[in-house]
């Protein structure tokens, strides 16, 4: 059977400035990257960049082209509100306003509005949990508007889980900040210990339930501004809720490693890997999902188990991944 994902000799299409909310603080847009010459609707991967929450945008990405080309997948750049436009939940807002936008759109832009996922880094990593995790409920407390925010699959890196956790563990780590201005005290408004039930909301911890679509997690162990073991709280939840996680934990590896490389100040670089996944290509990590019967296991990570991720999850097709049934790992497979 012919695969339904495009070659890399095919283009990618991309469509700037596409408005899908107004807000009062002004228009919010996304980019949406698709393979040109499909036939038929794709699957779509919303991308929600890093950056704390209160800086960053929609070209803080890996190569978006090459996750076209590589999954079939059309991918979707978007803007959301920054901590100093608003305070959270509005972040979670955004994006859900972005799916329901993709999804009501889906014939205009050639897109399956079956298959939608949702993939971040860092603040974008932990937009991406919640929009997976709140995407059963048709309309969160203080949203304008309702319906279909459901997603099919969610990969996220390095995002904090527990902020008040995060703040406590950060220290000093990130170059001119302390708890009262750091980030996650800028989105809630405050400091997430004087703001419980704000913080509580914020925490993908709350809103896991056995509705919750396949999570894959990864997470350097070198991590000195969110801790790896917030992932591992994550996954261990999922799992303990009957949800399929997949957790990856790169050797070494500091925050930032799906950045592009050249986007840092000299203060962040040394406590960032920005470009370092690009570079090296994979990492030598440690595996565990819930469906094994061993803790864990030595494998690699790199973008092409992303790709593989999305293909597996989002594709109609079995065939699809027939050619990515396999992990490589320390003598045997999976």
């Amino acid at each position: 059977m012919p695969s339904p994902f495009p070659s890399s000799a095919e283009a990618v299409r991309v469509d700037a400035d596409i408005v899908f909310a107004e807000r009062d603080t002004g228009e919010l847009v996304l980019d949406l990257y698709r393979p040109s010459g499909t036939g038929s609707p794709v699957p779509v991967v919303l991308w929600l960049h890093g950056g704390g929450w209160f800086t960053g945008d929609r070209t803080l990405a890996p190569d978006l082209s090459r996750h076209v080309l590589t999954t079939g997948c059309a991918v979707a750049s978007i803007e959301y509100r920054l901590s100093g436009q608003a305070v959270f939940p509005a972040q979670v807002h955004d994006v859900r306003a972005a799916i329901r936008f993709l999804r009501s759109g889906a014939r205009q832009y050639g897109l399956d509005p079956r298959a939608v996922g949702v993939w971040g880094a860092s603040a974008g990593g932990h937009l991406a949990v919640l929009a997976g995790l709140t995407g059963q409920v048709a309309q969160l407390p203080g949203e304008d508007s309702a319906g279909d925010a459901s997603v099919q699959a969610v990969a996220e890196s390095y995002a904090p889980v527990d902020l008040a956790a995060v703040v406590a563990e950060a220290g000093p780590s990130l170059p001119g900040s302390d708890a009262a201005t750091s980030p996650e005290a800028r989105l809630l408004g405050g400091h997430p210990a004087e703001l419980p039930e704000l913080a509580r909301a914020a925490n993908p911890l709350t809103w896991v339930s056995d509705s919750a679509p396949p999570f894959q997690i990864s997470h350097g162990t070198g991590d000195v501004l969110v801790h790896h073991r917030q992932s591992e709280r994550l996954h261990e939840a999922l799992t303990a809720a009957g949800v399929h996680s997949e957790l990856y934990l790169l050797e070494g590896y500091r925050h930032g490693f799906l950045n592009p490389p050249g986007r840092l100040d000299v203060e962040l670089a040394r406590v960032m890997d920005d470009g370092r996944l690009q570079t090296e290509g994979a990492a030598r990590a440690v595996r565990r999902t819930s469906q094994s019967t061993t803790p864990a296991e030595e494998t690699t990570f790199g973008f092409a188990d992303i790709e593989s991720f999305f293909r597996r999850h989002l594709s109609h097709d079995p065939a699809a991944e027939t050619a990515h049934t396999t992990h490589t790992t320390t003598g045997e497979s999976l």
